[in-house]
């Protein structure tokens, strides 16, 4: 048994036509069809509806921009027994 996934377009007709390619020539084989309508595309959402108040990228991009980045540093860490 093989197992073919295609995306196909129903005509205005409301007739799907499938042209699935197989190895096989001059032999009987059985054929089941799932399909399951694809749901356009939602467009993207804006930064308010995403939860981001007016304005928040605008007031507050660069706001860093002086100050400097200080990385701390870690320490020493202890040296263990290796896991064999």
């Amino acid at each position: 048994m093989q197992s073919i996934k295609i995306r196909s377009r129903v005509g205005h007709d409301g007739i799907l036509h499938l042209e699935v390619p197989v190895d096989l020539k001059d032999k009987e084989v059985e054929v089941m069809v799932i399909y399951q309508p694809i749901e356009a595309t939602t467009l993207t959402k804006t930064l308010e509806e995403l939860g981001w108040p007016p304005g928040f990228f605008e007031q507050t991009y660069g706001s860093c921009q002086d100050d400097q980045i200080v990385i701390d540093s870690e320490g020493d860490f202890e040296n263990r027994e290796e896991i064999v």
